[in-house]
């Protein structure tokens, strides 16, 4: 394989010498996060057109906020090697499908089925796999619908599918899902210990009591008017 104008292989890469400086760049990686970015803002405007049309049947936007990001140089690397699999350009597309992220951050429940709902049923979606945490939490009491989606871009020379990964949350689950975070990943606190993650799951279930109970009275307002 011939070297970047840094100098530097994917096989050095694979070898660990000095990931970072190669991988950012790499012309042809560049390009395919150009072109995984292209996906992301073409999913992004589907939400947002979905957005204010659904916004005419309740007098209200069923979504609070959209928020988009591209996963890390370092975060792919990481990942693809986690699986064990080749550290590729190839592989990347073969095997991660989070590379594209999108948040959208709902005010209820429904909200979110029925936009999960509506952008799969577009013709031109390909829905490739659908995880609901928020019928299933995970352990920890983590909610969320998690859908991976394909979507067609069209570029200068070709058309080419490309996979989104969409992350469903009301207001309550994205709060939670920040705070749990923060304490994860905070250095002095074992995040793994029983006591930890029985408050954490505890504060889960009372958050999700309180979106339905929000979601009752959102629906007795709309009924009497």
């Amino acid at each position: 394989m011939k070297s970047n104008r840094s100098g530097f292989t994917f096989d050095e890469l694979i070898a660990g010498e000095r990931p970072e400086e190669f991988i950012e760049s790499a012309q042809p990686f560049m390009k395919l996060m150009m072109q995984y970015q292209c996906a992301m803002l073409e999913v992004q405007t589907k939400f947002e057109v979905l957005n204010t049309e659904l916004s005419m049947d309740s007098d209200r936007n069923p979504i609070e906020s959209i928020s988009c990001r591209i996963k890390k140089p370092m975060s792919i690397v990481e990942k693809l090697k986690r699986k064990g699999v080749e550290v590729s350009l190839s592989s990347i597309e073969k095997n991660l499908h989070d590379v594209a992220g999108i948040r959208v951050v709902c005010f209820f429940p429904k909200d979110i089925y029925r936009l999960a709902e509506k952008i799969c049923s577009q013709d031109d979606i390909r829905l490739i796999e659908k995880k609901d945490y928020i019928q299933n939490p995970k352990p920890n009491g983590y909610r969320s619908l998690h859908l991976i989606l394909e979507v067609p871009v069209f570029f200068a020379d070709e058309k080419k599918w490309m996979q989104v990964e969409v992350q469903f949350r009301t207001i309550a689950m994205d709060f939670w899902a920040s705070i749990e975070h923060k304490v994860k990943y905070k250095k002095d606190i074992d995040a793994s210990t029983s006591d930890i993650v029985e408050k954490l799951r505890g504060c889960a279930e009372s958050i999700h009591s309180i979106d339905l109970r929000m979601q009752e009275i959102s629906e007795c307002i709309e009924a009497s008017n």
